[in-house]
């Protein structure tokens, strides 16, 4: 078999070396074969030419993935497919050469894992047509998604726009490449396992045929990846989308519904990639919010044996990205209330850190709070949180404090996801 025009685009140097660089930055375990990023050159120095040479011939067989459970919120496991770093290379270079073809005709309501599209996005898309009276919402859940991907109508529908039989041949043998679970392989008949670079595209191409029905319906929805809400204005119009949309997942892409955790209800009373709108206004779910505080207890554990240095890196770390994603949510009354609980964690840690009345005395001293009251407070015996919260430990550990450590506030972080230049005391939006 001759390489063919689309392979050679695959397999072009430019091409691969884009796909390695990428793959490189995004880290990610070992695949089966226990090769990690850091042994990859070397190994490709080894193999390449003949790897290339099975590509180029149409016999290169991917290895099966490794599987791996990741803890979701709902105390369920999401399965997670680790390709070898081999695969995830090509997989790679296969997702950059297809992606310019298929992207531009995925709809403009499709967000997920495309180039220019976020999360944030979709989430104001939605907001949209709230607040244009569609507050109705049709949620539907997509059973085990990346796990049910009927592979002939997959194939069907990439063959309708790739003449490349080698191509296409690949791409169905990475289908089906299997998972190894434990030390056994088993073969995997439907699915596209997350964790491979491929994936995604594969759930664009196959959910963009929903897209288009809704679209040529002339219903108001937004998809991120998987996760999709549709948006009309009364609850029977919307039983009647939960139905019809039900039939054509089962019927034309073979795709079932998990009806647990699907309902038709109002927007306000449903998540959608972890926010959701109340009066016209985008709110973070609870349950994030819950997810949050549970973390920042987890890094200001006062059992956890690390440096105080240490600990507000990583809490700083984590804060940083979680508001980076959950700051657009409008609702200001909990931000003031989060950013003193935070406060008072690490004072509590700091207490605890201190130990000893004489420990606790001098450091207080040196932060300058007057002997008079180091001494009433350093002999304490209280708890470490009943002190957290004393005069005394707030002069000594004050805001400035805080922001000379490097952790930031989550005020002034909400503030500039909103677009404040300062940190108003009220916000009125």
């Amino acid at each position: 078999m001759e390489t063919t025009e689309w392979m050679t685009a695959v397999l072009a140097s430019d091409n691969l070396r884009t796909a390695w660089n990428r793959v490189k930055a995004n880290k990610g375990a070992p695949g089966i074969d226990g090769v990690t990023i850091e042994d990859f050159p070397a190994y490709l120095r080894t193999h390449w030419e003949d790897i290339r040479h099975q590509l180029e011939t149409g016999r290169y067989r991917p290895s099966a993935v490794r599987r791996v459970e990741i803890p979701k919120d709902d105390g369920g496991k999401r399965l997670l497919g680790i390709p070898t770093v081999m695969d995830r290379v090509i997989q790679q270079a296969i997702a950059q050469v297809l992606t310019p073809i298929f992207d531009p005709s995925f709809s403009a309501s499709s967000f997920g894992f495309r180039p220019g599209r976020n999360a944030h996005q979709a989430i104001r898309q939605v907001q949209r047509h709230v607040k244009d009276g569609y507050a109705m919402a049709v949620d539907i859940d997509l059973a085990k998604f990346f796990d049910t991907v009927n592979h002939d109508v997959l194939m069907k529908i990439l063959g309708r726009t790739i003449r490349d039989k080698a191509l296409l041949a690949l791409i169905g043998r990475y289908l089906r490449a299997g998972v190894q679970v434990g030390e056994h392989i088993e073969p995997n008949d439907i699915g596209t396992p997350q964790g491979g670079p491929l994936s995604p595209l594969l759930a664009n191409i196959l959910l963009n045929e929903l897209d288009h029905e809704l679209e040529r319906r002339g219903h108001h929805f937004a998809r991120y990846a998987d996760d999709m809400v549709v948006l009309v204005k009364s609850r029977r119009a919307g039983e009647r989308v939960m139905q019809s949309l039900t039939r054509y997942l089962e019927g034309r892409l073979k795709l079932k519904r998990n009806p647990a955790k699907s309902k038709v209800a109002k927007m306000s009373e449903c998540g959608f990639l972890g926010f959701t709108i109340i009066r016209g206004k985008i709110r973070w779910l609870e349950k994030k919010l819950e997810a949050f505080k549970h973390r920042v207890r987890e890094l200001t554990g006062r059992s956890w044996g690390v440096s105080m240095e240490y600990r507000l890196h990583k809490l700083g770390q984590y804060v940083r990205g979680w508001l980076g994603y959950f700051g657009i949510s409008e609702y200001y009354r909990p931000i003031p209330e989060l950013d003193e609980w935070i406060r008072r964690r690490i004072r509590m840690c700091h207490w605890k850190q201190w130990r000893w009345p004489r420990t606790k005395i001098n450091r207080l001293l040196a932060l300058g709070v007057s002997l008079k009251t180091v001494i009433q407070h350093g002999t304490s015996s209280k708890s470490c949180w009943h002190m957290a919260r004393t005069p005394a430990m707030q002069q000594a550990l004050n805001n400035d404090w805080f922001l000379a450590q490097g952790l930031p506030s989550i005020k002034t972080l909400w503030c500039q996801a909103q677009g404040y230049s300062s940190s108003p005391s009220e916000p009125t939006r």
